[in-house]
């Protein structure tokens, strides 16, 4: 599931140095034109040192970071830009523990890039078509670690109280969408199905009661997991979609370990983008990652672990 032509040697050779992956970054940020990140105003002047700029407009001085993922970091280009090297090519994703030890940063660095990053691997937004599968995971480790409760330990397997619960649908041949969710009650999974699948499309889904009334607006086929049915004739079968959370729980438990309720769906977001990109060339992802960069805002220490 690694982007094809992903050599670590040709990205260190075209990202050689700091004054490299400036211009780069900076055709990527003015590519429909010169602004500034204050006020909008498309007249800047740039200072000699190459690293500053100054709006005509409102007199303000500004970075080629200002009001990206990167804010005002103080991080050189070049270390971002194998940070996110490493986190669209790992399979299986990187640790902050790993990534502070080849980038050159502390680990509460690493982990603070790492969420950055992950920020900027939005999912796509139009209604996925065709044949979908459609399935729930839940995140939280194995019960038998816990100290449950009586009521924990009587709903556990599916119990939101200890665990997260995950939604995905995966398009054939197409897109993986994943949400973190509060429960996985019958509205709301027809609540992101209804938001992500065209209606009409055929859908696949294991015989979970929350599937129930889907028939209602799509072609709906389900397979018998509770009677250990895992494929019909006619490929009717959610394999694909298993595959994905099999990815996911291998990061899980082999990189990550653990992953808070509150950024679940970041580590979602970052698993979802390889596998919709794991057939475009290297290039063309790690010009879309830093396309989402300079378009999203910066996500604050302060933000992130409140």
């Amino acid at each position: 599931m690694t982007p094809k032509s992903a050599s670590l040697d040709a990205f260190l050779t075209q990202y050689k140095n700091e004054n490299a992956c400036r211009k780069f970054f900076e055709q990527i940020r003015f590519r429909k034109g010169d602004y500034c990140p204050h006020c909008g105003f498309t007249t800047i002047y740039r200072f000699d040192d190459g690293k500053r700029y100054r709006c005509a407009g409102c007199k303000k001085d500004f970075t080629i970071k200002t009001g990206t993922v990167f804010g005002e970091s103080k991080i050189p280009l070049r270390k971002w830009f194998i940070a996110i090297y490493l986190l669209t090519t790992c399979r299986k994703g990187i640790s902050s523990v790993q990534l502070s030890k080849q980038v050159g940063v502390t680990q509460k660095t690493a982990w603070f890039m790492d969420h950055r990053i992950r920020k900027a691997m939005k999912q796509g937004q139009g209604q996925l078509f065709g044949i979908i599968e459609a399935d729930e995971t839940y995140v939280g480790g194995k019960d038998k670690n816990k100290h449950l409760s009586m009521r924990q330990a009587c709903t556990r397997g599916r119990s939101t109280d200890v665990k997260t619960p995950v939604f995905g649908m995966v398009q054939r041949d197409g897109e993986v969408r994943a949400a973190a969710i509060p429960d996985a009650r019958m509205l709301t999974l027809e609540k992101h199905i209804s938001g992500n699948v065209q209606i009409g499309s055929r859908t696949y889904t294991d015989d979970f009661l929350s599937y129930y009334r889907l028939s209602k607006w799509y072609e709906h086929e389900k397979v018998q997991h509770s009677q250990g049915q895992y494929v019909r004739p006619g490929g009717i079968h959610t394999n694909t979609t298993e595959c994905f959370w099999s990815l996911f729980k291998r990061g899980y438990i082999g990189i990550y370990h653990w992953m808070s309720r509150k950024h679940v769906q970041r580590y979602v977001d970052e698993f979802a983008y390889r596998f919709n990109t794991r057939q475009l060339d290297f290039t063309d992802v790690f010009t879309s990652m830093v396309n989402n960069v300079s378009d999203s805002t910066r996500l604050s220490y302060k933000a992130l672990i409140a």
